[in-house]
């Protein structure tokens, strides 16, 4: 019978092992500030495959561009949506909707790139997510899970890119369950055994491979996964603490379950948290289509977006929800709607931003451009401003090419 492993005895064992592991002491101070002493962190609701604007957050009823949706009032005065979304319009006065991002990507790999790290794909090096960059910038202290999470399967996670692979995020595909091997198959006894057999054959590999054996993260990943897998924070992936109410609150979905862990990973200290929900391309039947996704979408967002408020987390957590693209004004022969890069919308609040405004109008016939156009790379300069990252900052990449993390210009606006 296996004996259950014993952190300390296990990491006191491997310790003379070669394996220089860094334990932190459980910081449970994190989870216990509230309001504006807290670090900020970032949750960004990943919208895989391009929502439309005009089944969302930009409805036009009654026009030649408005389809089968209907408009429904909010809690921000002035302000309507998609009737698609009755919970978000209860909660949507705590965020800013954003009617007119502009991109001239409309390609799903190129636009994914694009708006999660606000560049334009480059043959010579990958660029940082947003995500990214917030971990690297704003280290938290004593953490023992990662400080960057992708929760939900996703075509294109978000990725460190010149920042190094140990900022990738963390990816876990079934939010809500347990994590998978997380726990050693083996007694005590033998996982100390194993490991020092491990140290063996790292030794040997590393003479004389320095430079080699650095960039490999072998040592730095076996370190992160041992204390990891001992860790009291890993509870924060698991929902079983949580009242069977709030986690129907959240829905009863893959992505609802990855929002509610979004807001406890965020309690416990984690930096930054994307929850991605796929569906939106929907080139036929593109209303049918965004009735399922809003049946997902508008229970998971309002609830995540009360329960920070609630929970006096919403100040220091900046919450974004946004896809690659959104969808044409017109309506193709299938019932779908195409790719959109031209304008298309989204919804940013927290961290210190302001609320309850509505930028960027866009034209009810599809015509024109639209009124206030808002790059994309201004959003996130806007975004790194606020969680007290220096968005201008140069970081001198790999093969010697200095580059700031946005080259864009705050929307002051959005600043207090």
């Amino acid at each position: 019978m296996k004996t259950e492993i014993n952190r300390r005895s296990i990491l006191q064992s491997v310790a003379g092992l070669g394996l220089s592991f860094l334990v932190p002491a459980l910081d449970l101070k994190a989870a216990e500030e509230r309001g504006s002493k807290r670090e900020k962190s970032l949750i960004v609701l990943w919208m895989a495959g391009g929502p439309s604007q005009l089944e969302t957050w930009d409805p036009h009823v009654g026009s030649t561009t408005g389809g089968e949706t209907r408009a429904i009032d909010t809690r921000l005065k002035g302000l309507q949506i998609a009737d698609l979304y009755p919970q978000v319009a209860e909660q949507i006065g705590h965020l800013n909707v954003i009617r007119s991002l502009m991109s001239k990507e409309g390609d799903h790999e190129r636009g994914t790139y694009f708006v999660k790290t606000g560049y334009r794909p480059d043959p010579v090096f990958q660029h940082p997510a947003v995500s990214a960059i917030l971990a690297h910038e704003r280290p938290v202290d004593r953490l023992e899970i990662p400080s960057h999470v992708s929760l939900g399967g996703g075509q294109w996670p978000a990725r460190g890119g010149y920042l190094g692979a140990s900022f990738d995020a963390f990816r876990v595909f079934n939010p809500g369950r347990q994590i998978t091997n997380m726990r050693p198959l083996v007694e005590d006894a033998r996982q100390v055994q194993r490991l020092a057999s491990l140290d063996v054959v790292s030794q040997a590999f590393s003479r004389g491979r320095q430079i080699q054996t650095e960039n490999t993260l072998h040592q730095l990943t076996v370190e992160r996964a041992l204390t990891m897998m001992s860790s009291k924070q890993l509870k924060a992936f698991d929902l079983e603490s949580e009242s069977q109410m709030t986690r129907q609150a959240y829905g009863d979905s893959q992505f609802g379950r990855g929002c509610l862990v979004a807001r406890r990973l965020i309690e416990s200290g984690v930096r930054a948290v994307e929850v991605t929900l796929n569906g939106w391309d929907t080139h036929a039947s593109n209303y049918g289509g965004h009735v399922t996704q809003a049946g997902i979408l508008d229970p998971a967002l309002a609830t995540l977006t009360a329960e920070l408020k609630e929970r006096d987390l919403l100040d220091s957590t900046v919450v974004l929800c946004i896809g690659e693209f959104g969808r044409t004004p017109t309506v193709n022969p299938l019932g779908g709607r195409d790719h959109w890069p031209k304008w298309f919308s989204c919804l940013v609040g927290g961290g210190g931003l302001t609320s309850g405004q509505v930028i960027g109008a866009t034209d009810p016939q599809g015509k024109k451009d639209a009124d206030d156009p808002i790059e994309v790379k201004d959003l996130y300069a806007t975004v790194m401003q606020t969680l007290g990252v220096d968005y201008s900052h140069e970081f001198i990449t790999p093969i010697g090419r200095p580059i700031a993390f946005s080259d864009g210009t705050p929307i002051e606006r959005l600043l207090r």
